[in-house]
């Protein structure tokens, strides 16, 4: 009970940073319902092929008998880093963020990314933050292998202070080859590739506990950091891409592709599978969620729900197929080990050992 108590009162520190998970919930429930009402009601061209909850969503095309193919189709933005970047007027990396936030998305059915389009709403158009945006749209582009085939900006003086960026990916699977989880088991291999930082999500809550309440200045050198806060906070989010696509290539029995963005780890029980997860050799956490930690005094709880902590991406494979999937990483330059094991739990919990939590749900609870 008591592990519970301090649960609930770190769990309200997001939302009072200003992301109330809970009430998100509750409107995405009421989105869902009335947009499945649009599905098609029967299979073929045009038919969506997934649940809504992965990564991604799969659209029938259409094609031989088969050889059917699905557009694979997301859309997700890069959230209050643009604040950061206002802060520090530096707009250059930004938009790889943009692009890694979908692409990565996107490979996690198993598809490989063709292009994205992009929609930036601003106060007040400016034509250098909007010109080193599109610097980082295309370095990102570059890194995916896709085109950006388009996109949108608005001036909305009266809704928007400073800019919000956001993209939509789209991408090719064979039907027959969509990648969801459906098939592990227990036993099979999770292997972590190692994250660079923050990436692009919790950035709400970190800008509280460091810049409002510890007030460390953005453009200070950090020694823990070994660069200044702003630089570290804007550090691009990592793309995926080129590694994954060789690895649905040339190791087809590839498991589960798991994007580990907002909900942290919960991210592994978005597979459609009704197993559980064990990750007892996670990596080292980089420095500036420890900064985040010890300036905020948020509970491990917490840390593990909002961050990535140290895993950006997850490969999912059996015990056989594990050493292929990380000699791919390795030879793309990834940091990347086996962190666990899927286990038998049909409550589909992700449990981390040595920190004594288990995870259900957007929630995890000290065992």
């Amino acid at each position: 009970m008591k592990g519970e108590d301090n649960h609930s009162h770190e769990a309200g520190r997001y939302r009072e940073a200003g992301v109330d998970i809970a009430a998100a919930e509750t409107g995405l429930r009421q989105i869902v319902a009335a947009i499945k009402q649009t599905w098609p009601a029967v299979d073929g061209p045009g038919a969506v092929k997934l649940d809504i909850g992965y990564f991604a969503n799969v659209i029938d095309i259409g094609g031989p008998p088969g050889q059917r193919v699905g557009l694979a189709i997301c859309t997700d933005g890069v959230g209050s880093k643009s604040i950061v970047a206002d802060m520090m007027k530096k707009y250059d990396t930004i938009g790889i963020d943009c692009v890694a936030m979908n692409v990565n998305d996107v490979i996690c059915v198993g598809a490989r990314p063709l292009s994205m389009v992009d929609y930036i709403a601003v106060g007040e158009a400016d034509a250098g933050m909007l010109g080193a945006i599109a610097v980082g749209l295309a370095e990102g582009a570059r890194q995916a292998g896709i085109s950006i085939s388009g996109g949108e900006i608005a001036q909305l003086k009266d809704m928007v202070r400073g800019f919000d960026l956001v993209g939509m990916a789209v991408g090719l699977v064979p039907l027959d080859r969509i990648i969801t989880g459906r098939d592990l088991v227990p036993g099979d291999i999770v292997i972590g590739i190692e994250s660079d930082g923050i990436h692009s999500n919790g950035l709400t809550l970190a800008r509280r506990v460091l810049l409002e309440q510890a007030q460390l200045p953005l453009e200070e050198v950090i020694a823990e950091l070994g660069a200044s806060l702003g630089d570290e906070l804007l550090r691009p989010t990592p793309i995926y891409v080129p590694e994954i696509v060789e690895i649905i290539a040339r190791v087809p029995r590839v498991k589960a592709l798991i994007n580990i963005t907002g909900d942290g780890l919960l991210n592994l029980a978005r597979v459609e599978a009704k197993i559980g997860f064990s990750l007892d050799n996670l990596p080292p956490e980089p420095a500036i969620f420890r900064l985040i930690e010890k300036h905020g005094k948020v509970g491990r709880a917490e840390m593990f729900e909002v961050f990535n902590m140290g895993v950006g991406f997850c490969v999912v494979a059996a015990e056989r197929d594990a050493a292929a999937v990380l000699a791919i990483l390795e030879a793309h330059g990834r940091r990347a080990q086996p962190i666990g094991r899927v286990v038998a739990d049909q409550g589909k919990g992700v449990h981390l050992p040595a920190e004594r939590l288990a995870g259900h749900g957007k929630r995890f609870r000290r065992q």
